[in-house]
């Protein structure tokens, strides 16, 4: 079984509003895959919090794990978006989700567990110590660093990387954290390689944009760059790409493998409108 933890929001744009939150994502495109997965997240008992319900139905998701607060409203985050299709964020706080609990692990039928989980959803004190307590019991941990300014900060990234059997982010996060880190500047490829060594890392995933990706291994580095599409919007899309990295890894498919077809859903959904689009035309 997969958990998925964190941030459930609805993303406010200016033709609309569309729901989303990286955690729910990885645990769509998990789940149209053909893993097992539960999403543990919390909503508010507003309109905005039912719609949410029915909408993660609708994907196909149980709400099983999913809890509700009367106090605390439905997360939203307010999407700007520029000329060369590029998004910025303004992250409403609090929210419902800042106080997600831990669950009983009857909910989750007593069963071992990988656990998928970010940085922001760690912003408030309840929701980190939830994370932190799945995450030390699960086997396999996938940290997606996912930086969204002011709201993760530099101590919550380090030490999530710590914990971490696999992370991944992007080249400009992959900067960033080589500084944070005290790490000497390189090649992409480079302060890659010295974040898998520093943190003990089994594989630690770049994303690269229209690039592609690179995957960095003890045994080496792989790269792909990446399949060209007509960009739709992007928002998802390194969601779905994580998805699919963390389908092949526990899998066992071999690293190139898993960062050609980890690549090839990132582009699709980054070719189709909204995160979670209908998959069934995607092969």
């Amino acid at each position: 079984m997969i958990i998925c933890v964190g941030e459930i929001v609805w993303d406010i744009f200016a033709s609309g509003k569309v729901m989303g939150g990286a955690p729910l994502n990885v645990a769509y495109h998990l789940n149209s895959i053909g893993q097992d997965v539960r999403l543990i997240s919390r909503l508010g008992r507003d309109e905005y919090g039912k719609a949410a319900s029915q909408q993660i139905e609708h994907l196909g998701l149980s709400l099983a794990t999913i809890q509700y607060d009367t106090k605390y409203q439905t997360g939203k985050v307010l999407i700007h978006l520029n000329d060369a299709k590029e998004h910025s964020f303004e992250i409403l706080s609090p929210a419902a989700w800042d106080f997600i609990n831990l669950p009983q692990m009857d909910t989750l039928e007593n069963k071992s567990y990988h656990l998928v989980f970010g940085t922001l959803a760690q912003r408030s004190a309840v929701s980190r110590s939830t994370i932190r307590s799945l995450r030390s019991s699960a086997k396999t941990v996938f940290y997606d660093v996912n930086l969204r300014p002011p709201h993760t900060t530099q101590d919550i990234v380090l030490e999530s990387l710590f914990h971490a059997n696999v992370g991944k982010m992007n080249e400009d996060e992959l900067s960033a954290i080589n500084s944070w880190s005290s790490l000497p500047p390189g090649s992409l490829e480079e302060m890659a390689q010295a974040l898998l060594a520093k943190f003990n890392l089994e594989v630690l995933a770049v994303t690269l944009g229209g690039k592609g990706a690179m995957l960095i291994c003890h045994d080496g580095v792989y790269r792909h760059n990446g399949f060209s599409v007509q960009v739709a919007d992007t928002v998802g899309a390194g969601d779905a790409f994580f998805a699919a990295l963390i389908d092949g890894i526990l899998q066992k498919h071999a690293w190139q493998e898993c960062l050609v077809q980890a690549n090839k859903r990132g582009a699709y959904v980054a070719s189709q409108p909204g995160a979670t689009p209908e998959m069934n035309s995607f092969h």
